[in-house]
């Protein structure tokens, strides 16, 4: 299983390869630029929960690799706009310095609408889709913009900005958390169902629960990382949300709870996948995976 986890991910990263635009095509610098941000490294969580999802529901890997390049670049355009000063003012992502960094604040912004526009790009036009019907395909671009926009990622990000030196409650924590990184995680789910022609029925509500608990215990187990991994390991600033003052479930449970917290929607997501049978076994190590990462 964790072999064909591998795969997947090899697979990403040539599909991302390919995706991207030439650094040598003009505009030169810019090109540059958005291919640092993308093949930076990276869990590539996104990218193997839609070849996952898709490939347990029968779908052949040709159909996945748009839907699968799709969330990952829209996923590095926004960690490239997060980062920037304006916002959390990060100066290290994945090991490197953040893209506004290496190319300055300017080019980054430029990278990252690029970004955003190439990933709705690849999902209207790639070859790869040509089997898939049309309002299937209709679907699957609306289900990236939900993901990114006002009900899903970008609105996150704006409850984060303004929860800076607040104190939540549990319910508000859990809102922020399932738009600014639920809302991707369950599209990356939603996204290979789609591509494997399933988008109602038992199977499509059994992988709507799945994303949904997915999202939320991957997000408390980034902020319990937040607190016992080390720089090196995260890739950015250890403690960098606690030293911003924002809410992390750490802060707001404690650290043991957090866990325990984690470990139940983890295991909601593993039940959840009972429809799917063997099929969902994938499913179910990426959830492991999700909650025993860094550990």
């Amino acid at each position: 299983m964790r072999a064909r986890l591998e795969a997947f991910g090899q697979r990403a990263e040539r599909a991302l390869a390919a995706a991207l635009p030439d650094a040598a095509i003009p505009p030169e610098r810019l090109h540059e630029a958005m291919r640092y941000a993308v093949l930076g490294g990276g869990k590539r969580m996104r990218p193997l929960l839609v070849y996952a999802t898709g490939s347990a529901l029968g779908a052949e890997l040709e159909q996945l690799d748009p839907s699968a390049c799709a969330v990952e670049i829209i996923h590095a355009y926004s960690l490239v706009h997060d980062d920037l000063p304006a916002m959390d003012d990060d100066d290290l992502r994945r090991g490197q310095p953040t893209c506004h960094k290496a190319f300055g604040e300017a080019m980054a912004i430029l990278a990252g609408d690029a970004l955003q526009a190439l990933a709705f790009e690849l999902l209207a036009g790639h070859s790869g889709l040509t089997q898939i019907d049309p309002t299937c395909r209709v679907r699957m671009l609306q289900t990236l913009a939900v993901a990114c926009g006002p009900a899903g990622m970008a609105g996150g990000q704006a409850f984060d900005l303004e929860a800076v030196g607040r104190e939540l409650s549990l319910s508000e924590l859990e809102r922020m958390h399932r738009y600014k990184t639920g809302a991707l995680i369950l599209g990356s789910v939603q996204l290979g169902a789609l591509s494997a022609g399933v988008a109602t029925g038992p199977l499509w509500e059994a992988l709507q629960t799945y994303g949904l608990e997915l999202g939320l215990a991957f997000q408390i187990q980034d902020d319990i990382l937040d607190v016992l991994a080390s720089t090196e390991t995260l890739g950015k600033r250890q403690g960098a949300d606690q030293a911003r003052g924002k809410p992390t479930y750490p802060a707001i449970i404690g650290l043991q709870e957090s866990q325990e917290l984690a470990r139940l929607h983890m295991d909601k997501a593993i039940d959840s996948l009972r429809p799917l049978g063997s099929a969902g076994a994938i499913l179910e190590q990426l959830a492991r995976f999700t909650v025993e990462r860094g550990h």
